[in-house]
């Protein structure tokens, strides 16, 4: 099989690596050390909500134990192309501007990884699109490191106002973190995610 791909110049699929999401607490240390960006203490999970039951008891599952424990209800949104946001917050986050902990940040990576990988044990892994952490340097830059399940990479966003993005941030970040992270090469699957919950 393998020989009529290379002959038709089709690539087998990249498998996706949540495990590749345990590495954004280094990368925002880098972020930090590199680029000034420091977490905010949030992310998201966007996904295609499927119709029925089943979807709607896994989906349940998932948000009732991540309420769980002392840290902020997770939250949930849709956005105008019809995808469900799951937002996380990090237990530590304090919205006036406390600093978070690494800690804080590998519990929100690992609430992260538990809804992608919940969802894609009960066989709804195709509606997985992405995850995000969002990051800022508290002088009005903003940017997200965005996981794009089917591919297994990340790449940076980084929104300006309106429908713009800072593209000098972005490959400021993408070189701050391409040791840190497995990079999208193919810079036009960089889709923008205005308006994403967690920016």
């Amino acid at each position: 099989m393998s020989f009529w791909r290379a002959l038709l110049g089709r690539s087998k699929p990249v498998k996706p690596d949540l495990d590749a999401l345990f590495g954004l607490p280094s990368a925002a240390l880098t972020l930090r050390a590199g680029a000034g960006l420091t977490p905010t203490g949030t992310g998201s999970v966007a996904f295609r909500a499927s119709e029925g039951a089943a979807f709607a008891d896994v989906e349940r599952d998932v948000t009732a134990l991540l309420n769980t424990g002392d840290g902020p209800p997770v939250e949930q949104t849709t956005d105008d192309y019809g995808y469900t946001w799951l937002v996380l917050r990090a237990g530590g986050g304090d919205p006036a501007g406390a600093e978070l902990t690494d800690t804080d940040i590998t519990g929100l990576v690992t609430d992260l990884h538990a809804v992608n990988s919940t969802l894609e044990a009960n066989g709804y892994g195709p509606s997985l699109l992405c995850s995000l952490v969002g990051f800022t340097d508290g002088g009005g830059r903003s940017a997200a490191l965005v996981y794009l399940y089917k591919r297994g990479t990340f790449y940076p966003f980084a929104p300006l106002g309106g429908r713009r993005r800072d593209n000098a941030l972005e490959l400021q970040v993408e070189a701050a973190v391409s040791g840190d992270l497995p990079m999208e090469e193919d810079r036009s699957r960089w889709f923008p995610v205005y308006g994403a919950p967690g920016l």
